[in-house]
C-alpha cells in the first residue's frame, strides 16, 4: 500500500495567492479612503473649534468683557491670543478669559509646522473669495491644495 503524500499542489498555491492578491488590491484603495475620511473629519472638527473660539472672542469683546479699541472689529488679533487668554474686565483680581486649550493642527498640513502656522487667516476687511491676513482673525481656512471626498477644495471648507 502506497500512502499518498499530503500537501498542496502548485496550482492550489498559485490560485490561493491570486485570490489573496485580488483581495489586497481591492482593500488598498478602500483603506486609503478610510484614512482620508478620518483626516477630513479631523479637519472639520479643528475648523469648528477655531471658528467657535473666534466667535466666542467676538461675543466677549462686544459684551465689554475684554478690552477693545473703538476702531477695532472685535475679532482676535491672532490665534495665539485665543490660547494665551485676555484680561477679563469683569474680574477684580485680573483674571483671564481663555477660548482654546491649544491651537488644533490641520491634518493635511506639513507636520513640521507649528499648529498656528498651519492655517490660512482671513481678516475682517478681507473679501471671502480672496482671503488675506490683516490686523485681526475673522476666519481660518486650510492651506491644503487637496480636494475633499465631497468634491470641494479643503481651502473652501
Amino acid at each position: 500500500m502506497h500512502r499518498r503524500a499530503r500537501g498542496f499542489s502548485l496550482i492550489e498555491v498559485v490560485i490561493t495567492m491570486a485570490i489573496i492578491a485580488l483581495l489586497a488590491s481591492i482593500a488598498a484603495p478602500l483603506t486609503e479612503t478610510v484614512v482620508r475620511r478620518g483626516k477630513e473629519q479631523e479637519l472639520k472638527i479643528a475648523l469648528y473649534q477655531l471658528r467657535d473660539a473666534i466667535d466666542a472672542y467676538k461675543v466677549a469683546a462686544d459684551a465689554g468683557h475684554i478690552e477693545k479699541s473703538a476702531d477695532s472689529s472685535g475679532y482676535p488679533p491672532s490665534l495665539e491670543v485665543l490660547v494665551d487668554g485676555v484680561r477679563d474686565l469683569r474680574s477684580v483680581e485680573g483674571g483671564k478669559l481663555y477660548f482654546l486649550r491649544r491651537i488644533p493642527r490641520d491634518p493635511f498640513a506639513d507636520p513640521e509646522l507649528e499648529p498656528g502656522e498651519n492655517w490660512g487667516l482671513r481678516s475682517y476687511e478681507s473679501p471671502p473669495d480672496d482671503p488675506e491676513e490683516g490686523e485681526d482673525v475673522f476666519d481660518v481656512y486650510s492651506r491644503s491644495e487637496g480636494m475633499g471626498l465631497n468634491g470641494i477644495s479643503y481651502r473652501e471648507w
